[in-house]
């Protein structure tokens, strides 16, 4: 079998954070040990008024810089908007697709994602694509079934793992404190794991990096982190606290 992937903790802090927030960036830096850099990537994905100085404060320190969203195009005229190009000359390193919110608030679909993808690549970032089934699909017993046609409509089919980190969210998780079962976690990043391969050939499938996300917090961090096929974290609130964010990094250290 091979190798597991490197672990990423990455959080994911919305529309959250002000300038003075960087203090709380550096308190996660200069908390990181020695240990745990030697074992986890660290990632912050702040709201992008915030990812210049979010990178120019964690330069030389272990954590990465991301973005929350981008455009699928590289420039041109959509006001508000900003292109993986943009996040990337701000500093940024990752950039977050697809992500339920996303696709709820905004209507965002499988296409609307694939082709964001490619943005972030087409800049050299790495995206983390994000898929995730509803309480109403999972009371259906749909599932396996959602997560599998996000899978195929959101991944790019020449993807590798140096550009792509997929993050299973179950909707009905983010923010409300619920959590699924291990063996409900277990049984969806194996399937992830598996569609992986049908998209991008067992070359990759075993090397792309499957975060789990949703109400992720350091009393449940080292149980869910030790599930076969999660390598990592996507944290909402969370990562909002440099305390908490470390206390679920430092699953990988226990």
């Amino acid at each position: 079998m091979s190798e597991r992937p490197r672990p990423l903790v990455a959080g994911n802090w919305k529309m959250n954070g002000l300038r003075p927030s960087v203090d709380v960036l550096r308190g996660i830096a200069s908390g990181v040990s020695a240990e745990l850099r030697d074992r986890a990537d660290l990632l912050v994905c702040p709201p992008a008024t915030l990812v210049h100085e979010f990178a120019d404060a964690a330069r030389g320190s272990a954590v990465k810089i991301g973005g929350q969203d981008c455009h699928a195009k590289g420039a041109g005229a959509y006001t508000g908007d900003i292109s993986a190009e943009m996040l990337a000359d701000a500093g940024a390193q990752f950039v977050i697709v697809g992500h339920s919110e996303r696709r709820q608030y905004h209507h965002e679909s499988d296409a609307d994602v694939h082709a964001k993808a490619l943005a972030a690549r087409r800049a050299g970032l790495v995206a983390i694509v994000c898929v995730g089934e509803t309480r109403e699909e999972r009371e259906a017993g749909k599932v396996l079934e959602v997560v599998s046609a996000q899978l195929r409509g959101s991944v790019p089919k020449d993807s590798t793992a140096a550009e792509l980190v997929v993050a299973y969210e179950p909707v009905w998780a983010i923010g409300t404190g619920l959590t699924p079962t291990v063996g409900d976690v277990a049984e969806v990043h194996a399937l992830i794991r598996a569609e992986l391969g049908k998209i991008l050939g067992p070359a990759e499938q075993n090397q792309v990096r499957i975060l789990y996300g949703g109400s992720v917090k350091p009393a449940n961090a080292v149980e869910l982190l030790r599930v076969p096929d999660v390598d990592g974290a996507l944290v909402g609130g969370a990562s909002l606290a440099a305390a908490d964010f470390l206390g679920i990094a430092s699953a990988y250290t226990s």
